[in-house]
């Protein structure tokens, strides 16, 4: 276990929180645009995992080798963090957002944050403010809002991909807090992804999908659909500025600020990944749509606020 001792800079943390978010809003096009060129999700999330974890070791050996020392008691947490925490989130997310419009993917998705208090109250015993229920209440309603659920035309299993998103978030949250007491943040992330790295490889050795030529060039569809790239490209972007940076980025944070800071600020990735959306796969959202949306970050909110501990 590595002791981290430094002090708390909550500056470094809200930037490096709001930086993150920036990227995997724009990871979340970039997810959807490589899937559509055949790629299974579990090869994808399996190169990024295998990625974000070796670079997170050549990391560590060059800065901080100590770092990889590691107590029997800790292998537990991280292999349920890397299983759950890491690898089925991304693989939910991932099927999530290429079955439905990415703003409605990533709003249910980060229902999570909204879970997290009320998780907190049965398992840790936590004290919360009055307006977590209304903060639940807005999301619920605003949800209704977004996915039109009057007249819904979104893929029914497009939004169970996305609920289970929202729960695998809510593990990501909830043990990344617990992590991050004892660990540094490149530690924390090579572990948690060479555990999600390894599981993803039984996967796929169990259940392999057809090899895909990765040098092979695609097109990067809407707006873009006139640019082609190689397809090794495009997963060393996914596996860097959509994986290995954002990640990095968020355990950053979570060493810097409370887990309560840094998921309200996360929620601003719901809004970059709609804007890149737009103008990039030219995905729209109706005014009513957008209402509904301001409403589920709005309960986000105020629901993740009303934790009492910090």
């Amino acid at each position: 276990m590595v002791n981290r001792v430094a002090q708390r800079r909550p500056g470094v943390g809200a930037t490096a929180v709001a930086f993150a978010a920036l990227l995997f809003g724009l990871n979340a096009s970039s997810v959807k645009v490589i899937l559509s060129t055949g790629i299974s999700t579990e090869q994808l999330v399996l190169f990024r995992t295998v990625f974000t974890a070796v670079l997170a070791g050549i990391t560590l050996l060059i800065t901080n080798r100590k770092a990889f020392k590691m107590e029997l008691k800790e292998i537990p947490l991280f292999v349920f963090y890397g299983i759950f925490g890491i690898g089925l989130m991304q693989w939910t997310y991932s099927n999530a957002v290429n079955l439905l419009p990415i703003s409605v993917a990533l709003l249910i998705e980060y229902t999570a944050i909204a879970l997290v208090p009320i998780v907190g109250i049965f398992l840790f015993k936590e004290r919360v403010l009055p307006r977590l229920w209304l903060g639940i209440a807005l999301v619920l309603g605003g949800l209704a809002v977004v996915s039109n659920i009057w007249n819904s035309n979104l893929d029914p299993i497009g939004v169970l991909w996305a609920v289970g998103a929202a729960i695998c978030v809510t593990i990501y949250f909830i043990t990344g807090e617990h992590t991050q007491r004892n660990r540094d943040a490149m530690s924390t992330l090579f572990y948690s992804f060479l555990v999600a790295a390894i599981f993803w490889g039984i996967i796929n050795l169990i259940n392999p999908s057809p090899a895909v030529d990765v040098y092979e060039a695609f097109s990067l569809s809407g707006n873009l659909g006139s640019v082609s790239w190689p397809f090794w490209a495009g997963l060393l972007w996914i596996g860097t500025m959509g994986s290995f940076v954002p990640m990095l980025l968020d355990y950053i944070a979570l060493g810097n600020l409370s887990a309560t800071a840094v998921g309200v600020i996360a929620t601003a990735e719901t809004v970059f990944a709609t804007v890149f959306a737009w103008a990039w796969l030219r995905e729209d959202m109706s005014t009513l749509e957008i209402f509904g949306g301001l409403i589920v970050i709005t309960g986000i909110v105020l629901a993740e606020t009303s934790r009492k501990r910090t």
